[in-house]
C-alpha cells in the first residue's frame, strides 16, 4: 500500500492538471454560461466543478468534486473531519432529495458531559479539543451522492483527483485566509499537528505564501481507491480515534464504523408561485427559511421597497418571531417531536404576520403555537447544468479550524460540532448519544412558477444562514434583482432579542429611519463575513443562460462554460 501511494503521489505531481488561480475582485464574482455554472467559496474550486462538467460529468459529479476541493482550498471551514447537508434535484426527479451527512454525538455522550464539579460548563470544552468532536459524515455523504446520482461516466478517483492536485501543488494564501489563520493562531499553536500545516516556522502564513498538505493528498488518494471505508475503518479510523481520545475525547472505532447518513424528504414551501425545497431537521434552516418567506408573503414588498427603512424593519420583526420559535421547538426529529407542519404553515405565518407593527419594533417576543396547525464556519456551493440538474451543498467543521484536533499523518482537521448542542441538560437540543446537533445550514433549491429548475442557493454563517438566503431570494423574486447584485446587497440580522445588526453599506437614511422607529442598531463592516457568504446559480430561460453569483464576503467566485 505504501508503495502504491508513493507512486500515485508522483503521478499526481507529474500529470495532475491544476487549474490556474483565477483573479478575484469585488465586482468580478459572477459568471454566465449556457452549459453549466458552479458557484463556490474559492475560485479554484468553482473551476474544478466546471472541468468535471467539461469531461461529461453532470451537476452532481461537479458538486462532489468541488466539495472535495473546497476541503483542501478552504480547510479552515470544511473537510473530511466534518459534515453537512446536500439537496439534489435531477431534471427527471419529481421531488428533491436531501442527504443529511451531519455529524452525530459519540455513543458515550451524556447531557452533562461538559459540566464541571460546580455544575457550570467548562470553558472551551465544546469548541476545542477531543470532547468537542462529533462523528464526521462528510466522506460518506459526498460519496453516497456521487454513487447514486452521478452520471456514471467518471470514476471515484476522477472526482477526488483535483483535490489531490491542490493539496500537492499548494493552496495560495489569500487576504481572507491569512486573516483567519491570524485570528485562530492561539488554537493552532495548541495542537502541534495542525500547527505543522497551517503555521510557518510557528508563525501565521502571510498573503502570497503557499500551504502544502501532502498528508491530506495521501488521504484523498486512499478515498479515491477505497471509498468511504478508507475513513471509517482501518488505519485512518484508528488514527482518528487515537488523536481524538488523546485530546480528551470519547469517540470510538465503533462510532465511526456505525455512522450512517440519512436520506430525508425536503421541507417544501412556496413563495409567490415559486417552489422552495430546503433541508429538514436536524437543520433548522430550511423550516425557518420557509416560515420567514411565508410571513413575508403577507406584505406588499414592492410597495414597501428594497434596502430602505421599512424593508429592514420588516425583516427584523420577522426574524424576532422566527428565532423565538427556533429556540423553543427545533432539534433532531429522531429524538424530539418538532411541529414542522405548523412551522411551515401559511395559516400560522399569517397569524405571526398580524403581530408585526410597521410603526415600531416589538419590545419582546415569545414563541408562537404552531402545534394547532399540525395535521436542523461553514462553506457552501451551488451547481446547475444545462439540463436543469441542481445541487446545493453546505458543509462545515463548525468554528474556523474546528476543534483544532488534526489527525497526524493524514492532514485533516476534526470538527467541533458538539458545540451546536445546548451544553446543559433540559433542552430539546441537549446532548444525547447518537443525536445530531441542531444546525442552521440551508442548502436550498427553487423552482419557477412553471415548475422548472430556477435557483440553487445557500450560505455559511451559523444562525445568519437562513435569514441571508431568504433576503437574497426576496431580492430576486420580489424586485427582479440580478443574482450577483442580490448577493452583494447589504444585509440585516436580528435575533429574538438584542440589537438589530445592519451591514455598513445600508444608507444613512435607512439607518436614521430605523433609529426613529426605536431600533437599537449595531453597524457592522461594509462587506462583513458575519452575514455569511452566499453562492448561488440561476437559470434564465428567456436567454437560455445560467448565471452564477458569488459573495465578496468570502473568497468566492463563480465559473461557467
Amino acid at each position: 500500500m505504501k508503495k502504491s501511494l508513493a507512486v500515485m503521489a508522483l503521478l499526481t505531481l507529474a500529470l495532475g492538471a491544476v487549474s490556474a488561480q483565477l483573479p478575484v475582485n469585488l465586482y468580478g464574482r459572477a459568471a454566465v454560461g449556457s452549459n453549466g455554472v458552479v458557484a463556490a467559496a474559492k475560485p479554484e474550486a468553482s473551476q474544478v466543478g466546471i472541468d468535471i462538467l467539461k469531461q461529461g460529468g453532470n451537476a452532481v459529479d461537479a458538486a462532489i468534486a468541488t466539495a472535495f476541493a473546497l476541503g483542501v482550498l478552504e480547510p479552515n471551514a470544511s473537510g473530511i473531519g466534518g459534515g453537512g447537508f446536500m439537496i439534489i434535484k435531477m431534471k427527471d426527479m419529481p421531488e428533491a432529495v436531501v442527504i443529511d451527512f451531519r455529524e452525530v454525538a459519540p455513543m458515550k455522550s451524556t447531557p452533562t458531559m461538559y459540566l464541571g464539579p460546580d455544575g457550570k460548563v467548562v470553558p472551551n470544552s465544546t469548541i476545542e479539543g477531543g470532547l468537542a468532536v462529533g462523528v464526521p459524515g462528510e466522506v460518506k455523504g459526498l460519496l453516497y451522492a456521487f454513487e447514486h446520482f452521478g452520471s456514471g461516466k467518471l470514476s471515484r478517483m476522477d472526482i477526488v483527483q483535483p483535490a489531490i492536485n491542490w493539496a500537492l501543488k499548494g493552496v495560495p494564501v489569500t487576504v481572507n485566509l491569512a486573516s483567519i489563520i491570524k485570528d485562530n493562531y492561539q488554537k493552532l499553536v495548541k495542537y502541534e499537528n495542525g500547527a505543522k500545516i497551517y503555521l510557518k516556522d510557528g508563525l501565521p502564513y502571510e498573503v502570497g505564501d503557499v500551504i502544502y498538505n501532502p498528508d491530506l493528498a495521501k488521504t484523498l488518494v486512499r478515498i479515491g481507491m477505497e471509498g468511504a471505508d478508507a475513513i471509517y475503518k482501518g488505519d485512518i479510523a484508528e488514527a482518528i480515534v487515537a488523536e481524538v481520545q488523546k485530546r480528551g475525547g470519547i469517540m470510538t472505532l465503533e462510532d465511526l464504523a456505525k455512522y450512517e447518513i440519512k436520506i430525508r424528504k425536503p421541507v417544501v414551501g412556496t413563495y409567490r408561485g415559486y417552489t422552495i425545497y430546503s433541508v429538514p431537521p436536524a437543520s433548522s434552516g430550511g423550516t425557518h427559511l420557509i416560515q420567514m418567506l411565508n410571513i413575508l408573503e403577507n406584505f406588499d414588498m414592492k410597495k414597501i421597497g428594497w434596502q430602505n427603512t421599512a424593508n429592514a424593519h420588516l425583516w427584523a420583526e420577522i426574524l424576532k418571531l422566527t428565532f423565538a420559535d427556533r429556540a423553543k421547538y427545533m432539534a433532531d426529529t429522531e429524538f424530539v417531536k418538532v411541529p414542522l407542519t405548523g412551522l411551515t404553515s401559511k395559516a400560522y405565518a399569517k397569524e405571526l404576520a398580524a403581530k408585526i407593527s410597521m410603526e415600531k419594533p416589538a419590545a419582546s417576543v415569545t414563541a408562537g403555537d404552531p402545534s394547532k396547525y399540525e395535521s436542523g464556519s461553514t462553506t457552501h456551493l451551488s451547481v446547475m447544468d444545462k439540463d436543469g440538474n441542481m445541487v446545493a451543498i453546505t458543509k462545515t467543521i463548525n468554528y474556523f479550524f474546528g476543534s483544532g484536533v488534526t489527525i497526524p499523518g493524514f492532514g485533516f482537521i476534526m470538527n467541533d460540532e458538539m458545540d451546536d448542542f445546548v451544553a446543559t441538560p433540559g433542552s430539546v437540543n441537549s446532548v444525547e448519544p447518537g443525536k445530531r446537533p441542531l444546525s442552521s445550514m440551508s442548502p436550498t433549491l427553487v423552482l419557477d412558477p412553471k415548475g422548472r429548475s430556477f435557483m440553487a442557493i445557500g450560505s455559511p454563517g451559523a444562525t445568519r444562514i437562513f435569514p441571508t438566503v431568504a433576503q437574497v431570494i426576496s431580492a430576486v423574486v420580489d424586485f427582479g434583482v440580478p443574482i450577483q447584485d442580490a448577493i452583494m446587497a447589504p444585509r440585516v440580522f436580528q435575533m429574538a432579542s438584542g440589537n438589530l445588526n445592519l451591514e455598513g453599506r445600508y444608507s444613512i437614511n435607512a439607518y436614521e429611519g430605523l433609529k426613529k422607529l426605536g431600533h437599537t442598531i449595531t453597524v457592522r463592516g461594509d462587506y462583513d463575513a458575519y452575514f455569511g457568504g452566499v453562492h448561488a446559480v440561476l437559470y434564465d430561460y428567456d436567454k437560455g443562460l445560467l448565471y452564477g453569483g458569488a459573495d465578496p464576503r468570502r473568497d468566492g467566485q463563480a465559473a461557467a462554460f
